[in-house]
């Protein structure tokens, strides 16, 4: 294996990961898709070994944000189906249909003009149809049939164009992790099965069906369809606190750096940019070189903790762009080298990624999103390191 700077890192937790897949699975009727959701580097895990692992497991289906994604995929041998959830430039159909990659189609402009670049390059494009059935982000505008008899004609038309392979229609629910969100999810799944319908009667069937994200995956078996699109809880996460129970799921990510390190600090002493915290006691204070450049928020300056010898320790002041400072003066023994966990667990202890969340006012998704491109990820098995990702060098 390279060498890695022992500075800051990541480790994702393929035994966890592949844990929570056949969770998932067993969940899920045998003979419905389970599509593992790997856009944003595989929520900042590294897209290419979860993706692998997932494969591995059985997933049948991938989905992206974007072309670049996609290909980063195929590039590294991932040869299932692909869906790209989100925009594609028209110019690139060519990558599309030669990495044999599946669009997403939000409506008619977009589906003709696709059609149309693809006739001229002479290669077919596969397509999957977006509805908005409430989220009002992307999609086919549908509300009810008689309001949106032109979407229906709009969908209708795309499906049928030549140089399109229309092998697919799904929706995305706004509020199915929401504890109050069960009506409005049930409306958008009634609309949307509706469309289906409506189109069938047109003549327009689809093999592949697909609305449900990682919360509709766990709280609505009946939307599950053709195909699940878990996100989140593949990586040990829930989307919202009240769904913990639902499933016993394992964490794959926790985040650590080392102390670099040691010094007293009198009493009345200030620490950090803007000298926002005052020592009121003879104080000991670790540095360690981890900061908001890594992924470690400003916003957690003066309110969060780390794991230091399986204990709580502050934050002292501002987090620097490169280092944060820790109170350990309760903690015996620190020295330089010491691991200090961010979040995840350091023997019986453990900071959950939704508390680190908190503590900066943000949401797990994005507080795993965030975690920076300076900072490696090591994969482990059995708890061993088997292979890591380096952004930088």
């Amino acid at each position: 294996m390279e060498h890695w700077l022992k500075r800051t890192w990541a480790e994702i937790d393929l035994d966890a990961l592949s844990d929570n897949f056949r969770k998932i699975r067993a969940v899920v009727r045998p003979d419905c898709n389970v599509m593992g959701i790997v856009k944003a580097d595989g929520y900042g895990h590294g897209a290419v070994a979860c993706a692998k692992m997932l494969k591995e497991e059985g997933a049948s289906w991938f989905g992206v944000s974007n072309i670049e994604e996609a290909i980063q995929l195929r590039q590294a041998g991932i040869v299932e189906p692909i869906l790209i959830l989100s925009y594609t430039p028209v110019e690139e159909t060519v990558r599309l249909s030669g990495y044999c990659l599946t669009q997403a189609v939000v409506n008619a402009e977009y589906g003709r003009d696709l059609n149309a670049r693809a006739e001229k390059e002479g290669v077919t494009v596969r397509v999957h149809l977006k509805v908005d059935t409430g989220m009002s982000r992307v999609g086919f505008v549908y509300r009810d049939a008689e309001q949106d008899e032109k979407t229906l004609a709009d969908m209708a038309e795309v499906a049928r164009l030549p140089h399109l392979c229309a092998e697919g229609i799904f929706t995305h629910f706004a509020v199915s992790d929401e504890p109050d969100g069960e009506e409005f999810t049930r409306l958008q799944f009634a609309r949307f099965t509706e469309a289906i319908e409506k189109l069938k009667e047109r003549g327009v069937t689809f093999a592949l069906r697909h609305c449900c994200n990682s919360a509709a995956t766990l709280r609505f078996p009946e939307m599950h369809l053709d195909m699940v699109r878990p996100g989140l809880i593949l990586y040990g996460l829930m989307p919202s606190e009240f769904m913990k129970p639902l499933l016993p799921l394992r964490p794959v990510m926790s985040m650590k750096t080392r102390v670099s390190m040691v010094k007293d600090v009198p009493a009345g002493e200030t620490v950090s940019y803007g000298r926002t915290y005052k020592t009121d006691r003879p104080t000991v204070i670790a540095t360690v070189p981890v900061g908001y450049a890594d992924g470690y928020s400003r916003k957690l300056s003066n309110k969060a903790v780390m794991l230091l010898g399986g204990k709580r320790v502050p934050i002292c002041g501002r987090v620097c762009m490169d280092q944060s400072m820790l109170d350990v003066t309760d903690v015996p023994g620190v020295c330089t080298d010491m691991t200090a966990v961010a979040f995840g667990r350091d023997g019986d202890a453990e900071i959950p990624v939704e508390e680190f969340a908190a503590w900066s006012g943000t949401i797990n998704y994005e507080a795993v999103c965030e975690i920076g491109k300076r900072v490696p990820r090591l994969f482990l098995k059995n708890g061993q390191v088997i292979g890591q990702l380096n952004y930088i060098v």
